[in-house]
């Protein structure tokens, strides 16, 4: 029997996983502690951008890494987290070859030195 194809929602809850895992990584990677309702707060964000796309926007953005990045980072904005920490992740942000973190997580740090 053929595997079901996965569906929108599949799609999305995949989306979610990785924003979190992204989420943990970055706050992992500046050794501090998530603000978890933050966290949380900035998943449902991303939601709620997600669902009120066009499914083919939203099909677009599920294929395409730097379309996914720039929802995580209006999610991160948007919900809150860019004011969490802020003072100790602008100075970490500003010395960029002292975080330990890939290049892509720059989305979320060029928030803290704007």
């Amino acid at each position: 029997m053929p595997e079901a194809a996965p569906t929108p929602s599949d799609h999305l809850q995949a989306l979610k996983s990785e924003f979190r895992r992204h989420l943990e990584t970055f706050y992992a990677g500046l050794k501090l502690a998530p603000p978890y309702e933050s966290v949380e707060k900035a998943i449902r964000a991303l939601t709620t951008m997600i669902h009120a796309l066009p499914v083919e926007e939203q099909t677009r953005i599920m294929s395409d890494p730097a379309l996914q990045w720039q929802q995580f980072r209006r999610a991160f904005e948007t919900s809150g987290l860019v004011k969490k920490h802020r003072g100790i992740i602008a100075a970490l942000a500003r010395n960029r070859v002292a975080v330990n973190l890939p290049i892509e997580y720059d989305h979320f740090l060029s928030l803290f030195i704007a």
